[in-house]
């Protein structure tokens, strides 16, 4: 059984996406009466995304393991805000978030980073809705913007986005894993003042390598290409972080580290501590805001192995 999360989560919710999309088109009303239902036929038809929303949830709270009633609640809530979330995305690639709608102190870093004109490396996660940040970009029309993404689904959606908006992309680099002309290529990118964003908490579709880290309590794999790939492109590092606070959005913004005179000797030692740094600031983010993780596939090692309970 193929338990990668390409094959679990993308592939299971590229239909409920492109459903969202095309309800969108009919206004907010619509599309608030329709998700409950939605999401409920999604909650209970996908076992795998729901045991792991489930999972998850009880890592945080050990307590909902004793009560299956207020976990399962909570699952759905984690739904809701993934449906939610889709929403969000769908807006604000129509441009019907202004950037006053954002708040942070990432809202002003952001921008002197992209006037700095000197690029980087953005390292996100999936957690929260980084599509907001389209607000922002639109404060800079010459940004130069290159997103890495590791699965077709993810394209696909990106490009009706942009046929049911009109609004043009960021270029997506879809990559299996990162080699060396796709190296080079990122580097040339970065040289001339743009940037390119990549997921640091998603494993690579050819199991490339990947470091066991303890997270929220257990062991999890992360890859290590996003930061085999910042030691190697010799640049500034930026992490990258957006998630909805009532009816707005706070964004995250900060140069986390630059690895323009990191030598070949010291990159192992630097990409264990990166990505310990990494892991540990998911950890905090993910506590603080639980329900806009989504991760809906077995994210930790012991869920390779682990029967779960059939009830879930």
């Amino acid at each position: 059984m193929n338990r990668h999360w390409a094959a679990i989560g993308e592939r299971g919710t590229l239909s409920g996406m492109l459903f969202m999309v095309w309800l969108r088109r009919f206004g907010d009303w619509p599309f608030q009466l329709l998700l409950w239902p939605v999401i409920l036929w999604y909650y209970l038809s996908h076992r795998t995304a729901r045991r792991a929303s489930q999972d998850y949830l009880t890592r945080l709270d050990p307590a909902l393991e004793r009560q299956p009633l207020r976990l399962r609640a909570r699952s759905f809530r984690h739904f809701l805000c993934f449906g939610r979330s889709l929403m969000d995305k769908v807006a604000a690639w129509n441009g019907e978030y202004p950037p006053s709608r954002l708040s942070g102190d990432g809202v002003q870093h952001f921008a002197q980073a992209v006037d700095g004109g000197q690029g980087g490396l953005i390292l996100v996660a999936h957690h929260g809705n980084l599509d907001i940040v389209n607000a922002l970009s639109e404060r800079h029309p010459s940004l130069d913007l290159t997103v890495i993404m590791h699965t077709r689904n993810a394209r696909k959606f990106n490009e009706l986005l942009e046929r049911a908006t009109g609004r043009r992309r960021p270029e997506i680099l879809e990559v299996s894993e990162i080699s060396p002309s796709s190296a080079q290529r990122l580097d040339a990118r970065i040289r001339a003042g743009g940037f390119v964003v990549i997921a640091a908490d998603r494993i690579p579709l050819r199991q490339g390598r990947t470091r066991a880290l303890e997270f929220l309590g257990a062991p999890a794999p992360f890859p290590e290409g996003p930061f085999l790939l910042a030691s190697l492109l010799r640049c500034r590092l930026y992490r990258l972080a957006c998630v909805r606070d009532g009816d707005g959005f706070v964004v995250d913004f900060d140069l986390i580290d630059d690895t323009s005179r990191l030598g070949r000797r010291g990159r192992s030692a630097w990409i264990a501590e990166a990505m310990q740094r990494h892991c540990a600031d998911l950890a905090w983010r993910v506590q603080r805001h639980p329900l806009q993780w989504y991760n809906f596939f077995p994210f930790w090692i012991a869920d390779e192995t682990t029967d779960h309970d059939p009830s879930r």
